[in-house]
């Protein structure tokens, strides 16, 4: 019973992210979840579990089991940055990139640029990259729209740095860093803003992009996608780690 619960929470759940038309199609990862769910309910239901093979019952047992503990450990990593605050005067803020509608930018990067405004605002020497490029289902770079959002805001034009070509969060970061004005030998101190769920992410590519001091700040999320958020967090922090990003 309590696996079609979770089923049904999870196909309830995979609607409410579909309607916030974010772009992307992580409602699906939902869908998918709630059909394992419904498979595991249909296998322990009566003896069809005790009629499998013992070495199908043990692949099946062990992929699961290596499920979970991935994601066990990957939600532990994503909360040891999950409420970093930064520190004062830091020389550069790289704020990473998120979907930019026709009416501005979406929600989770207006927590970023806002929270990066506020950083701005209290440290008066600090540069901002904003960066991301143009996706298909972008009218403008995702860089210039952070970009025009902070002006619109009063933040004087001469404090930020555009990054409009990547595509994603390692691009992000990586190019960045290409526009940082290294001051010789000195050893820069650089923030990464972003949401809170995916600050560990963008922290660990910065530490393999650079031997510069890095520190995050951590922007809010609504508690209501934040699940959405952190699963789909998952597959990344697993894809970057096996590509070596991380």
């Amino acid at each position: 019973m309590a696996l079609l619960i979770a089923s049904i929470v999870c196909l309830i759940y995979s609607g409410i992210v579909l309607l916030v038309r974010s772009g992307t199609f992580s409602f699906l990862m939902w869908i998918a979840l709630a059909a394992v769910f419904i498979l595991f309910a249909w296998l322990l239901d009566g003896d069809r579990w005790s009629s499998l093979p013992l070495l199908a019952r043990q692949l099946i047992g062990t992929a699961a089991g290596i499920s979970i503990a991935v994601f066990i450990v990957c939600q532990g990593a994503i909360f040891t940055h999950f409420f970093d605050k930064g520190t004062e005067n830091l020389d550069y803020i790289i704020v990473l990139g998120a979907q930019m509608r026709s009416s501005g930018p979406s929600i989770v990067y207006k927590y970023r640029l806002d929270k990066a405004y506020e950083y701005l605002m209290e440290n008066e020497n600090t540069v901002c990259i904003i960066s991301g490029g143009k996706g298909t289902n972008e009218l403008q770079s995702e860089g210039e729209g952070g970009r025009d959002y902070l002006l619109s805001k009063g933040l004087s034009e001469d404090r930020i740095i555009v990054e409009s070509k990547s595509v994603d969060t390692v691009g992000n970061i990586r190019n960045s860093f290409l526009l940082i004005d290294e001051e010789g030998s000195k050893k820069l101190r650089i923030g990464i803003v972003t949401n809170n769920f995916h600050l560990y992410r963008g922290m660990g590519i910065a530490k393999k992009v650079t031997e510069d001091e890095i520190y995050g700040i951590a922007a809010y999320m609504q508690p209501l996608y934040l699940p959405n958020n952190m699963l789909r967090e998952t597959f990344g922090i697993i894809r970057d780690y096996l590509n070596g990003d991380l």
